[in-house]
Parts: structure tokens; sequence; C-alpha cells
């Protein structure tokens, strides 16, 4: 089955770019990470599975994000989490599982939660939920402070690329969408999860801690000792591919 392209309108008259491939229920949608995009090595491996094996699957890019419209700058987690739910709602049908990289795995809770009647299952990639209250907040130097509080932003240093501009307003609003260190996390389905124990960005245990908030009890934490933030070799993507190959059937 060949995979189709688009865009999606959203009300601001910005634009989503979208890749879906028809096939068998459950759809499988994948969500990216921060400063990602939906070319990336994990969500390429699952399209090309999911056309050899007849299976439904969505892709796209968030605001600002890859080929979507938008500047990165101007993003926040409820825009993202708001594009996510368009996608949902908008270019699927029925049953979902979602598959979730690093942010990726915030936004999948955060739709899971929104929309518990049609997500089934989960496969969750180094999960970083809550990442602009717990894991980027406390790592700003002193004179970043100093420039969110002058500017407004800060460029943060990143191993993959440019700097990537953090807002005030992106840091604020991500700690009204925070899910840990409360309450259980009101999401029971079936959820697996990968995390890289050489991981820079995501430590395994701020991953543990989801999986261990998390209400439902079918929950599979998998530590790879060796594995990075991005867990894109060729054992990474077998396990990924695995662990969506469980929750489908």
């Amino acid at each position: 089955m060949s995979e189709t392209s688009g865009f999606l309108a959203r009300p601001d008259g910005a634009r989503l770019a979208w890749r879906k491939v028809e096939g068998a229920a459950p759809t499988v949608v994948w969500l990216g990470g921060f400063k990602s995009d939906m070319a990336g090595t994990k969500a390429q491996a699952l399209a090309e599975w999911a056309q050899a094996r007849g299976r439904a699957y969505v892709r796209f890019d968030y605001f600002g994000h890859g080929e979507s419209s938008g500047d990165f700058s101007e993003g926040t987690i409820t825009r993202w989490r708001d594009d996510a739910l368009a996608v949902l709602d908008d270019l699927t049908a029925g049953p979902l599982v979602l598959v979730g990289s690093s942010m990726g795995g915030w936004m999948a809770c955060l739709a899971a939660m929104a929309r518990p009647e049609r997500v089934q299952a989960m496969v969750l990639i180094a999960p970083a939920p809550d990442f602009t209250e717990t894991l980027m907040k406390p790592e700003i130097p002193p004179d970043g402070l100093a420039m969110l509080e002058r500017d407004g932003v800060w460029l943060r240093p990143s191993e993959y690329g440019d700097p990537y501009p953090i807002t005030q307003a992106l840091l604020e609003d991500g700690a009204r969408w925070s899910i840990l260190g409360g309450e259980p996390v009101p999401i029971e389905v079936p959820v697996r999860i990968l995390q890289g124990g050489a991981d820079p960005d995501v430590p395994w245990g701020h991953a543990l801690e989801l999986a261990n908030t998390l209400r439902g009890e079918d929950v599979v934490f998998t530590l790879i000792r060796d594995g990075d933030h991005r867990l894109s070799r060729p054992q990474d993507l077998a396990r990924l591919i695995a662990a969506v190959e469980e929750l489908v059937k």
C-alpha cells in the first residue's frame, strides 16, 4: 500500500503536514519529539512496516516542525497537543495505537487522556512528560535565565543541530500540562516503554516514574542499557516494531 500525503488546515490558517498509509485497524499514529519531524528514522521505519503489513499508519509534523507551517518559537505544549488531537479527529477513524517519542510520549499521554474511547494502546520511546518543567527548566544556566527575563527567549545548545529557541511562554504553558508528581495518570490501556540507559536527554528514572504513575496494570518498561535518546539503531528499531506488532494484534 502506497503512502499518501497532504496538509491539514487549522483554524488559524496554519497547515500541518501529514503522511498516511491505508490499511487494517487499529491505526498506528506517530507522535514525534521536540524539534524533530516525521521524516526521522523511527517514523520512516514504521511507515515501511505498515506498508509491508497492510496496517493503517499516520505520521505528521507539529506546528513549526518539519514540513508544517509556523514559527517553532511560537509553539507551546497546548498548541502541539491541539495539533495531535486534530490529526486524530480529522485523519483517523476507529481504534488507535499511539507511538510517541520523547516529547511525543507526553503528547501521546495527553491525547490518550483526551480521547480515552479511541486509544487502545501506546508505545512510548524515551517518553518525556513534563520535560519543560522537570528536565529543561532546571538546566537553564544563569545567563539563560537572564535572557528569558530580558528577551522572553533563550537559545538552548543542542547536540542535534542549531540551538533551540526556548521561550518563557513554552515553559509557563508546559507547567499547566504536568502529569507527574500527583494523582495516578488516568491511562489504563496497555503501554510499552522503551528507554535507553545511556540517554543524555531523558534519564531512565524519569521514564520509569511515568511507568509507575500510569493507572493501568499492563505496563512493560524495557531498559536498553547501552541505548541513547534516539534509539534508532537496527536493534532498537526491531524492538519498536515488535512492541507495535504486539499491540495491534
